[in-house]
């Protein structure tokens, strides 16, 4: 069952993406080598809960914490604990909030300290090809549009591996709904995209192999191969022509840049 958003409930969506998007801003400028993925989490729900907001994960299906913190090979749904940051490590970081009643998505993934050209090249095609789904995303196109178009950026044209196990997600009172936006398919199949549908896209793509395996926390996935996995995510609103992007990458891309120097140094 498919929701279009009224124009009072996408105002409380874009509310709640624009929080999820000063959360990881404070996360980006908070990362270094030698922090645990723990203080991360504990940054992330102190800002949430700050905001007079919820962290959305928060005992969602029993899961323990506010954010998924998943480093390397772990594709999503890393539960955060005493790992300490490494250089050369990636993390992706994937906070949900609940405010006035909606939920807004997002994830980013993060380098640390000198990280191998071939994974710094897996990340920046994932976050291009997120914008490659989204400039599908538009009313009278369909699900699989914006799925091709992912696919076709990564796997096809670039040779990564794209998670079949997990997918993107229609998005408001509920953290999960209607539709699934996977990140492979076929152009023109899939339901029909109409103005005020709200879907979280997010490609999770992978180094090597797109097969993927669960750890015995019953959360966290992971690669099979063991190689890198990078993933993006935003909030979409889906309008006549282009679509908006109710999310934003900026405060956190200048975090990030600010604190560059910083993990260098270390």
């Amino acid at each position: 069952m498919i929701s279009y958003k009224t124009p009072d409930e996408i105002a409380r969506i874009r509310k709640s993406a624009t929080l999820v998007s000063a959360a990881l801003a404070e996360v980006a400028a908070f990362l270094r080598p030698g922090i645990t993925t723990a203080s991360i989490d504990q940054l992330a729900e102190n800002f949430i809960l700050g905001h007079s907001a919820i962290p959305s994960f928060k005992d969602y299906q029993g899961f323990p914490c506010a954010t998924c913190i998943s480093v390397n090979e772990a594709v999503v749904h890393g539960i955060p604990g005493n790992y300490q940051l490494r250089d050369r490590d990636i993390v992706s970081v994937d906070v949900g909030v609940y405010l006035n009643g909606y939920h807004g998505d997002s994830a980013y993934t993060f380098a640390i300290g000198d990280v191998p050209e071939a994974v710094l090249k897996l990340m920046g095609d994932t976050k291009r090809s997120l914008y490659a789904g989204i400039a599908m995303a538009r009313a009278g196109n369909r699900v699989g549009d914006i799925s091709y178009a992912i696919q076709q950026f990564t796997e096809i044209d670039r040779g990564y591996g794209v998670v079949r196990d997990l997918v993107g997600h229609g998005l408001g009172k509920k953290l999960h709904e209607d539709p699934q936006v996977p990140n492979f398919g076929r152009r023109g199949t899939g339901p029909k995209l109409k103005e005020g549908l709200v879907i979280a896209i997010e490609p999770m793509i992978n180094l090597g192999t797109r097969e993927v395996s669960y750890q015995k926390d019953g959360w966290t996935v992971v690669t099979r191969d063991g190689q890198p996995s990078a993933h993006y995510e935003h909030t979409v609103l889906i309008r006549q022509g282009e679509a908006e992007i109710l999310s934003s990458f900026r405060e956190t891309e200048a975090a990030e840049i600010a604190n560059t120097a910083l993990n260098h140094h270390y």
